[in-house]
């Protein structure tokens, strides 16, 4: 039904948004704030797996803490050529604007565990074998990277003991040898009845600072794990054993954990066995708010099925991804021809959730992109629930293939305020179609408050300029649509395609910006940018992180980030640019918002 083996997503209760992932099996979470996004690197726990059967990793990020998109697998076993096994809990860590992520797998060579790393250009990959060996070997697991406030960096990883080396800052290699921390009664808490691990350090260390201290969350005490924490005045210690954080709960008999702050508040990430079929090795992940008691302390943090609270709200009015949701029952997700993943393997009766969706005062259209090797079936758009109030129903038709996509409309009334948004999947019998994007228009025009015109350039060329090259109209390449934009010719890295949006800019105010990006030939590094000119002063404010772009599909490039100026705004523009080189560039459904 399309490019790549996908997985089933699991059937729930309709209120749960715990665990956050129900396309397939993940355990291990590793969450990273970057660019106004959290991004959570797990495992894949395979499908009735009776051992941790694991052979790829995958990503997922969320703007809102309620609604995750889906990136798929950009990093495999495959792509480190001396293992053959057990793709192991790791972490991503950004430095020198590159991402590094360090992996436990299975030296092919020696048949022990050992520390692979692999670097990519954006936190969603793809990811590359960084050294064509492993980092470091001793038989142990579980690696975590950390930044000290002076720039040293550490790796810490272990079970059953507890090591760190100093990593220099190329994060590929390292000062000196590894040095094991001593686990004292004191500093990890003591274990009763088993003389070869006398305290309750298990494994997963998770290493922060916060208000000047140290603090070192791990697994404690298998099995079943609980989540307990040391900290210490140094990243080298000495630690104090500190207490339990998460309880023994859940199906699963490990636990792991991750702790960053997002928007103001602090989330605690970890894994259980809660998705039917769950168990120790088909672990989910989810994650809690939380907050830090006054002195310091952790407090007590236990396994809940509703998740956290939702950070805002999610805007209908632009273009959202298929693969973007809160929750799903019955569908599954797999790489889109048009970049990104798709939903498919959809059949009668199955839906997706989104999550506290901000229709305002309404909505008049829904439009979705589609594809269908059958006959097709219906998109039922609903509000609280999958057989809740019915808002429009589009219709979809055979479009020749499950990756032969083509966008259709229907009339909407009564979708107003901010509700959860079902869309409910109906037809005959077998799969229906695929799902790539959707996007409302409200009642009254295209007010949708992006302040890019012409964004989804299906105008040609109107309102767009470029600052070099040959600016034109492509209909043979389009992310949706029929045409994107062209620019070819480019003789410097900065030069792209602009708009001009100085009359449309808030001082103070945060923008998300999200667009698609495939180059004409090579493989360059692409950013969108805003250039800023107040009283004189031209400043460039990187709009999102620069990701690598290729001609075989299309790239989204989104972030959010605050515009502010001193003085007279004279001149704000709003481009999309490479890195290096000068390869021509296609743009398409561009937001600026």
């Amino acid at each position: 039904m399309g490019l790549l083996l996908a997985t089933m997503l699991f059937p729930s209760p309709a209120r749960a948004d715990n665990p956050i992932v129900q396309t397939i099996y993940t355990a291990d979470p590793a969450p990273l704030v970057h660019n106004g996004r959290v991004y959570v690197y797990t495992g894949h726990d395979e499908d009735g797996s009776t051992y941790f059967t694991m052979r790829d990793w995958r990503v997922y990020s969320s703007s809102d803490m309620a609604n995750w998109t889906d990136h798929g697998s950009p990093m495999s076993l495959a792509t480190f050529a001396w293992a053959d096994a057990n793709a192991w809990a790791g972490h991503v860590i950004p430095r020198n604007g590159k991402f590094y992520w360090y992996v436990p797998v299975r030296n092919r060579a020696t048949g022990g565990m050992a520390i692979g790393v692999a670097v990519g250009d954006s936190p969603t990959g793809p990811f590359r074998d960084a050294l064509g060996r492993p980092l470091v070997e001793n038989g142990e697991i579980d690696p975590h990277a950390f930044i000290d406030d002076n720039g040293q960096a550490y790796l810490y990883w272990g079970n059953p003991r507890l090591w760190y080396v100093r990593l220099n800052t190329d994060m590929i290699s390292f000062s000196g040898g590894a040095t094991q921390i001593p686990l004292t009664a004191a500093g990890f808490g003591a274990r009763s009845g088993n003389a070869g691990r006398p305290t309750l350090y298990e494994e997963g260390p998770w290493v922060f600072k916060r208000n000047g201290l140290y603090y070192n969350v791990f697994a404690a005490e298998c099995c079943s794990e609980f989540i307990a924490y040391s900290t210490a005045p140094s990243a080298t210690g000495p630690w104090t054993y500190r207490g339990t954080i998460m309880p023994r709960q859940g199906a699963s008999f490990t636990n792991h954990a991750g702790i960053v702050d997002f928007a103001g508040n602090s989330y605690f990430f970890y894994h259980n066995g809660a998705l039917p079929g769950g168990s120790g090795y088909t672990r989910s992940v989810a994650v809690e708010r939380f907050a830090y008691n006054a002195d310091g302390t952790i407090p007590t943090i236990n396994m809940t099925t509703a998740g956290p609270p939702q950070v805002g709200t999610l805007n209908p009015y632009v273009r959202q991804e298929a693969e973007t949701v809160a929750w799903a029952s019955g569908v599954e997700t797999e790489p889109s021809s048009e970049g990104g993943m798709n939903v498919g393997f959809i059949e009668n009766g199955d839906h997706i959730k989104i999550k506290g969706v901000a229709f305002g005062t309404g909505a008049s259209s829904f439009t979705a992109r589609v594809a269908s090797g059958t006959t097709g079936g219906r998109i039922e758009a609903r509000l609280g629930g999958a057989t809740g109030t019915l808002v429009g129903t589009c219709t979809v038709p055979g479009t020749g293939g499950w990756q032969s996509w083509t966008s259709v409309t229907c009339p909407v009334s009564g979708a107003t305020g901010t509700r959860d948004l079902y869309l409910r999947f109906t037809g005959g019998s077998g799969y229906l179609f695929n799902l790539n994007w959707w996007q409302f228009t409200p009642s009254g025009g295209s007010g949708d408050g992006n302040l890019l015109v012409n964004g989804t350039m299906e105008d040609g060329t109107t309102n767009w300029t470029s600052s070099g090259g040959t600016l034109s109209s492509a209909t043979t390449v389009a992310h949706g649509g029929s045409r994107s934009l062209l620019n070819s010719g480019r003789t410097s890295a900065w030069q792209g395609p602009h708009q001009n949006v100085t009359a449309r800019l808030t001082n103070g105010k945060s923008y998300a910006t999200s667009v698609w990006v495939r180059s004409q030939s090579g493989t360059p590094s692409a950013k969108a940018t805003l250039t800023l000119t107040a009283n004189g002063t031209t400043s460039y404010l990187q709009l999102t992180p620069a990701q690598t772009v290729n001609a075989d599909g299309w790239t989204q490039l989104t972030g959010t980030a605050t515009v502010s100026w001193t003085g007279t705004l004279t001149n704000a523009s709003f481009y999309v640019e490479t890195a290096a080189g000068t390869d021509g560039l296609y743009l398409d459904d561009a937001s600026f918002q």
